[in-house]
């Protein structure tokens, strides 16, 4: 076990846990925001730079601080290591850095986004970003291309954070699609216009942190803030699938199936094809009741649970207060 100490709290993890990971166990506040780090992917992280930390002293057998900001997903704790992510000036300033060239070539469409409203860039720029930009020339742009009968990628959004190619390669029988080109060149893309079309290429669209890879069946349905989503489970046939998923209601109808997130944006479990596009009658699930959502999330919009109800007088009492 390693004694570490993140912005003043200090908490004992099992050695090998990163800075990130120990972040995490000790709450969301302490925690440092993630774009490309996703714990259910191997090898993921240390792309897109929003975790970085200031190691003020690197151990207690060495406490000299690290000389530069370090990335808190891909940099392992030491026995009285002490970090400093919320307190640190030095990482509000590179934080918004990162937001800021994350931000230069995103386009400002999220009125018309399907992520708008569970986009992980908005919670990340609000957040952390500054309030306004230096940006003055064109963006790089792409046209809109199908990757599957489900799937439609719309590059022009992308931050490459490398989430989709991993899912692909590490949960899936093939990868046919993945980074190309280089530097403000690179884009996500098929190779050779291969379509994505396995039992589990679905799961690109909950990874993905931003609007680039969404589900067609979905687009334009409805505002994500508009639906209710329910826990649901079903007997999968295919043995890879756990078969739980979110249903997102309007009224009686299913507009989308995904998979169920946890607390950090992450896929608990992942999920089929024929499950999240096939299985969209309430017949076809067990309801198991409505999803909780933070309050603090747009999505929670009219779904606050165990709300108490306003005390309604009776018209003998309205008299007497108006009296």
């Amino acid at each position: 076990m390693a004694k570490v100490t993140i912005d003043g709290i200090q908490i004992d993890v099992p050695d090998g846990t990163t800075i990130l990971n120990a972040a995490r166990m000790i709450g969301p506040d302490v925690a440092p925001p993630t774009m490309c780090y996703y714990s259910k992917l191997k090898t993921s992280g240390g792309y897109c730079r929003t975790c970085l930390v200031e190691v003020t002293a690197g151990s207690e057998k060495d406490p000299r601080p690290m000389p530069k900001l370090v990335a808190s997903c891909r940099t392992t704790v030491m026995d009285g290591m002490v970090v400093a992510n919320n307190t640190s000036a030095k990482v509000k300033d590179a934080r918004a850095g990162v937001v800021e060239f994350l931000l230069l070539n995103h386009p400002l469409d999220c009125p018309v986004c399907d992520q708008a409203g569970e986009c992980h860039l908005q919670d990340l720029s609000y957040d952390h970003g500054n309030y306004k930009t230096r940006t003055d020339f064109e963006r790089r742009t792409f046209e809109k291309i199908d990757i599957g009968e489900k799937i439609q990628l719309h590059m022009t959004r992308c931050i490459l954070c490398y989430r989709c190619v991993k899912t692909a390669e590490q949960i899936t029988d093939g990868r046919v699609h993945g980074v190309i080109n280089r530097g403000d060149h690179a884009e996500i893309s098929t190779y050779i216009e291969q379509a994505i079309d396995n039992d589990f290429s679905g799961n690109v669209i909950d990874v993905c942190p931003v609007g680039a890879l969404t589900d067609k069946t979905f687009r334009f349905k409805s505002r994500v803030w508009f639906t209710k989503p329910v826990d649901a489970h079903r007997n999968c046939e295919n043995e890879k699938c756990s078969g739980k998923v979110v249903l997102w209601y309007q009224g009686e109808e299913v507009l989308r199936v995904t998979g169920r997130k946890d607390q950090w944006g992450e896929v608990e479990e992942f999920i089929c094809n024929t499950c999240r596009f096939d299985k969209k009658q309430t017949s076809d699930w067990t309801i198991e009741g409505p999803r909780k959502i933070n309050r603090h999330s747009v999505i929670s919009a009219n779904h606050y649970m165990n709300m108490v109800k306003p005390k309604e007088f009776k018209l003998n009492e309205i008299k007497q207060i108006t009296e």
